[in-house]
């Protein structure tokens, strides 16, 4: 049978960073191209119209550092990605990157369910040269329910840069967190991520996951909560939820790792009026460093803690001290 020609100009491509060495390459390219679902990918290798260096593959094969992926979806599974004039809180910007605050209930991406409104619209109304670059600039992302500081390139110099400085760890985040119960000390967390074994649209620490490392520092302790300064040595899907979870302390509003809602003893009714009115996991990317790929210069940026973190905070903080 003659082998089916896919137009180039309908093409995605991308490059395995040093994150994704050794992975499946239907993991690799569910991780690169997250608009799509895993299965939806596999079949998609199958097919051909995913294709690691320029030929045909099966969706266990492992793929390495460099490895070229050029993906060319089917018509009507393809999100298409278009401006729309939407408010931004933008930190910093020139030629090369933006710096700008994420609220929490944003989407990053446009995908199924989500076809506008997102921060990609948004950012492709800002700056339409952003159209030309892979993802439109975006280089990482923070989960919807997430707020908080991100990073997109906006000329290829700064893609290629922000993309290395992932894949070598250079590129900082720091993050403000709000956990149920309480930690004798800060300390580390090691537990490789990956699909949860029986509910696939989660994640899990899994045997045969990918390596995920989380450093946690006590910023105050409450009686039963604690607010947590975290930083990553890796960027696991939804790794900073999944991971302190895992250790029994899941983020306050949490509705896919939180558990049962329960009731510290002896709360007060403002306190339980608190806790039950935040309805997104107590998530802040607080503060982001990375080299400008142009000068560079090493730069820091923050992003003020938003106003229901912050009184969620100040009640638990009220509480503690009655």
């Amino acid at each position: 049978m003659e082998e089916e020609v896919f137009s180039e100009s309908e093409s995605m491509s991308a490059y395995v960073t040093e994150g994704l060495h050794g992975a499946r390459l239907d993991a690799a390219a569910a991780s690169i191209f997250s608009d799509f679902s895993r299965s939806r990918l596999a079949e998609w290798i199958k097919s051909g119209r995913l294709r690691r260096n320029g030929g045909m593959a099966k969706p266990r094969d492992k793929v390495v550092l460099g490895d070229a992926l050029v993906l060319t979806p089917e018509h009507e599974d393809r999100v298409e990605w278009g401006p729309e004039h939407l408010p931004l809180d933008i930190i910093y910007e020139d030629e090369h990157v933006i710096v700008l605050n994420k609220p929490a209930g944003l989407v990053v991406h446009p995908a199924a369910g989500h076809h506008s409104g997102t921060l990609a619209n948004r950012l492709l109304s800002h700056a339409p040269d952003m159209a030309a670059l892979p993802r439109g600039g975006i280089v990482h992302r923070l989960d919807k329910d997430t707020s908080g500081i991100m990073l997109a390139a906006r000329s290829l110099l700064a893609h290629k840069s922000l993309i290395a400085q992932l894949a070598d760890r250079s590129l900082s985040r720091r993050y403000t967190a709000v956990c149920k119960g309480t930690f004798i000390a800060g300390g580390t967390i090691d537990g490789p991520i990956g699909r949860h074994p029986t509910s696939r649209t989660k994640m899990a620490v899994v045997s045969d996951g990918r390596p995920a490392i989380t450093h946690y520092r006590i910023t105050e302790r409450f009686g039963f909560h604690t607010h947590l300064d975290v930083s990553l040595e890796s960027g696991r899907t939804h790794q900073i939820r999944v991971h302190f979870a895992w250790r029994k302390r899941p983020l306050v509003g949490d509705r896919i790792y939180g558990g049962r809602t329960s009731r510290p003893p002896g709360a007060s009714g403002r306190l339980l009026e608190h806790l039950s009115a935040f309805d997104r996991q107590a998530l802040h990317a607080r503060e982001l460093a990375f080299k400008h790929p142009a000068s560079g210069e090493r730069q820091t940026f923050s992003a003020d803690i938003p106003a229901d973190l912050d009184r969620l905070l100040k009640c638990l903080s009220a509480e503690d001290s009655t």
